[in-house]
C-alpha cells in the first residue's frame, strides 16, 4: 500500500503522529475522509459512546478512505473500562453542600432526595475513610460506610451533580477488575472488526494488560495491538508503570482521569516519564485529553495548547490526540490542520530532546538499528527504508529518535496500519522480497519524497519476510542501485 500522492504530501513528513477521535462532528464518510487527508494517522472509536452499528460504520468509512488516498490509517477501540458515573438525576440536578451526606447506591431510580444511582456497584471495592471526586472533581468527599450495593459519601464542598456524570475513587484498588462486561462485549465486536489497537481503560497494573492479551488470543486476535491508559494513581506508583510499559505496545497519558486522580500538577511529571520510558523500551507513546479543547468553539487554539503540543514533540511523543475537539467540536478539520502546523513548524525549529535512549533483549538487532540511525545521520542521507514483518525492525530504528524519515515497507495489511502511529515513520505495503528495499525506493523518486541523487539507508534481513531476520544494512543511491541492479 503506498501512502498519499505527492500533490497531496508535504516534502516535510511530520514525525509526531495525530489521533482524531470521531463522533457526531464528523459522522460521514466526507468528514472521515478530510480529517484523514488533513493529517490525522490514526483515528479513534470512543466506545464509551455510539452503538456498534456506528462503530462498523466509521471503521468502513475509514478504510474506503485508507484506500482513497493511498494512506494507511490505524484503528483504535478505546474501551470505557469501569468510568464509574451517576445514573439518571430527578430534573438532571442535584446539589450538595460542606458537610452533607448522600447515598450512592447501584441500581436505583431517583427519587429526588440524597440516595443517588450509580452504574457501577462499588461497595465490594471501596472502603471508609477512600476519596470519592464526582463531576470530574467538581465535588469532593470522602466514603464514610460501606453497605450492600450502597456507599455514604461525606460532601467537602458547595457544589451541584448532574445526571451521568463520573467520579473517581483514586484510593480503590480496582486491580483485576478494569474489564468490565460492557468491555467484553465490546471486544466481543471488536475482534470481528478491521481494528488495529486496543485502549485498555483505567489500567492499574500490567497484569490488566496480560488478562486483555489472553483474552484476545482466545479469540486469535493476537494481532490487535494493545494501549495502556495510564489515568490511575496505582498504575504511576512503586514501579507499576515501568511494567506497565514493558508489557504494552503503546501507552497513552490519559490525563483528564489522571488529574483528577493524582493532582494536576503531577501529570507533567508522569507524561514526561511514560515517553521516556516508552523510548526505553521502543513502545509508542500517545498524549491525550485537552491537547486543543479550546477548539471545541473555536476556530484557533490558545497559545497555552500550542505550547502544550510543542513540548511534546521536542520530548519525542509518537503521538498527540484529539478528543471532543474532532468527535463533538465545531471545528474538527480545523484543529487537525492547526496541530499539524504545530508539529511540523516545532520539529523544524526545535531541537528534539529525546528522553532516553531504547534498551532491548534483541541486542543484534537493536545494534543494527542503533548503527543504521548512526548512518543516516552522518552521511547525511534522505531517509532510513526498513524492510519489516511483524513492524518490530521499524519500531527498534523508531525508538532511536532519528531525524531522518523512516520509511517502513512490510507485506501485512495489519502491521502497515500499525506503524502509521510511530514516530518518523511512513508506512508501505509491498510484497516481500528480496528488492522490496529498491523497489520501495524508486517508488518514494518518482513520488518526491527522494531524489534519485540522494541516498538511502536500507535495513533487512538476508531472509526476506522472516521475522526478527534483520542483520543487514546497505547505502544506496537509485542510480547505483539501478546499474548494479540491486
Amino acid at each position: 500500500m503506498s501512502d498519499t500522492s505527492i500533490s497531496d504530501t508535504p516534502m516535510v513528513l511530520k514525525r509526531t503522529k495525530i489521533i482524531a477521535t470521531v463522533g457526531p462532528a464528523t459522522n460521514s464518510y466526507e468528514s472521515v475522509r478530510d480529517l484523514i487527508a488533513a493529517g490525522a494517522n490514526a483515528i479513534r472509536l470512543n466506545f464509551s459512546h455510539g452503538t456498534h452499528e456506528s462503530h462498523a460504520q466509521f471503521i468502513a468509512w475509514v478504510r474506503d478512505a485508507s484506500k482513497e488516498l493511498h494512506k494507511p490509517v490505524a484503528i483504535i477501540q478505546d474501551l470505557q473500562g469501569p468510568k464509574i458515573r451517576l445514573g439518571d438525576l430527578v430534573d438532571n440536578h442535584f446539589d450538595v453542600h460542606e458537610g452533607d451526606e448522600i447515598q450512592l447506591t447501584y441500581g436505583i431510580e431517583h427519587d429526588g432526595g440524597s440516595n443517588l444511582p450509580i452504574q457501577y456497584d462499588v461497595s465490594t471495592k471501596v472502603k471508609v475513610g477512600e476519596r470519592v471526586y464526582i463531576f470530574d472533581g467538581k465535588v469532593r468527599g470522602e466514603v464514610t460506610a460501606v453497605e450492600d450495593k450502597t456507599i455514604t459519601v461525606k460532601i467537602f464542598n458547595d457544589g451541584f451533580l448532574m445526571s451521568k456524570k463520573g467520579f473517581n475513587l483514586p484510593d480503590t484498588n480496582f486491580e483485576g477488575d478494569v474489564i468490565t462486561e460492557k468491555d467484553y462485549r465490546d471486544i466481543d465486536f471488536g475482534v470481528t472488526q478491521d481494528i488495529d489497537f486496543i485502549a485498555l481503560s483505567f489500567v492499574q497494573s500490567a497484569t490488566d494488560i496480560e488478562l486483555l492479551r489472553g483474552y484476545l488470543a482466545t479469540k486469535e486476535r493476537e494481532d490487535i495491538h494493545v494501549i495502556a491508559k495510564v489515568e490511575t494513581k496505582a498504575a504511576i506508583e512503586d514501579g507499576a508503570l515501568e511494567h506497565i510499559v514493558e508489557v504494552s505496545d503503546a501507552v497513552m497519558v490519559a490525563r483528564g482521569d489522571l488529574a483528577v486522580e493524582v493532582g494536576a500538577e503531577i501529570v507533567p511529571v508522569v507524561q514526561r516519564h511514560i515517553i521516556s520510558l516508552c523510548q526505553k523500551y521502543a513502545r509508542i507513546s500517545i498524549v491525550a485529553t485537552q491537547m486543543m479543547s479550546s477548539m471545541v468553539d473555536n476556530p484557533e487554539p490558545t497559545r497555552a495548547e500550542v505550547s502544550d503540543i510543542s513540548t511534546a514533540v521536542v520530548f519525542g511523543a509518537d503521538a498527540v490526540m484529539l478528543s471532543d475537539e474532532t468527535a463533538n467540536g465545531s471545528y474538527p478539520l480545523e484543529a487537525v490542520k492547526s496541530m499539524k502546523r504545530v508539529i511540523l513548524h516545532t520539529q523544524e525549529n526545535v531541537p528534539l530532546y529525546a528522553l532516553d535512549a531504547p534498551v532491548s533483549g534483541d541486542s543484534h538487532s537493536m545494534a543494527i538499528c542503533q548503527a543504521a540511525v548512526h548512518m543516516a545521520r552522518d552521511l547525511d542521507t534522505a531517509g532510513i527504508i526498513a524492510e519489516t514483518k511483524s513492524g518490530a525492525t521499524a519500531q527498534n530504528i523508531s525508538a532511536h529518535r532519528p531525524m531522518r524519515p523512516v520509511f517502513s515497507v512490510t507485506s501485512d495489511r495489519r502491521v502497515a496500519h500499525q506503524l502509521a502511529l510511530l514516530y518518523a515513520t511512513k508506512s508501505f505495503m509491498r510484497p516481500d522480497g528480496e528488492k522490496a528495499g529498491i523497489e520501495l525506493m524508486r517508488d518514494l523518486v518518482d513520488r518526491g519524497f527522494v531524489h534519485a541523487d540522494e541516498s538511502v539507508v536500507i535495513v533487512s534481513g538476508r531472509q526476506p519476510g522472516v521475522q526478527g531476520g534483520t542483520d543487514t544494512i546497505r547505502i544506496r543511491r537509485l542510480e547505483k542501485a539501478q546499474a548494479l541492479g540491486a
